[in-house]
């Protein structure tokens, strides 16, 4: 009798709890299109004119904001998305590019290492140097935009950790 009810719950409840757990994981911010190209940055870079004009889901870690009469533009260092199009920081880097928005942006909105997220249109390429190296960037037309909160970042994961042993946890 108890194996078969331990045997029900473990079909039916198991079930349930890893749906609970995957549910818990935000939902992408962006829609993605069939045409949305799936290149980093660093292999735009190597082969710009094959992209041109594609749509991106970008995302990275703030590196410069620039102010300019019609429009701004934000330097990124690009990491992988995950999922929910959060970028995986803890990733290693996979290029830089150059986010332009159009108008004027508050540079204290998108402070350097704060984390984001573009969508957009890339459109061609732009010499420049990184210290004393020269770089070429992608720029991205972007259409929106999204800069993550610390809170945003950790919604979603997965909390639950097993393990032996003792420990102290102060909240």
């Amino acid at each position: 009798m108890r194996t078969r009810l331990a045997s029900t719950l473990i079909r039916f409840v198991l079930p349930v709890a890893l749906l609970t757990l995957v549910a818990c994981a935000p939902a992408p911010i962006y829609k993605t299109s069939g045409a949305a190209a799936v290149a980093t940055p660093a292999q735009v870079t190597r082969t710009p004119e094959r992209y041109s004009g594609n749509q991106v889901i970008w995302g990275g870690r703030i590196v410069h904001v620039s102010n300019f009469a019609d429009h701004s533009e934000i330097e990124l260092l690009a990491y992988p998305l995950d999922s929910s199009q959060r970028p995986r920081a803890n990733d290693r880097g996979s290029g830089r590019f150059i986010a332009v928005l159009h108008g004027y942006v508050e540079p204290l909105d998108y402070p350097s290492g704060a984390l984001m997220t573009v969508e957009g249109k890339l459109n061609g390429t732009r010499a420049a140097k990184v210290g004393e190296a020269d770089y070429l960037f992608p720029l991205v037309d972007v259409t929106q935009s999204h800069v993550w909160t610390a809170e945003e970042m950790s919604k979603g994961r997965n909390n639950v950790h097993f393990g032996l042993g003792v420990g102290v946890g102060i909240h």
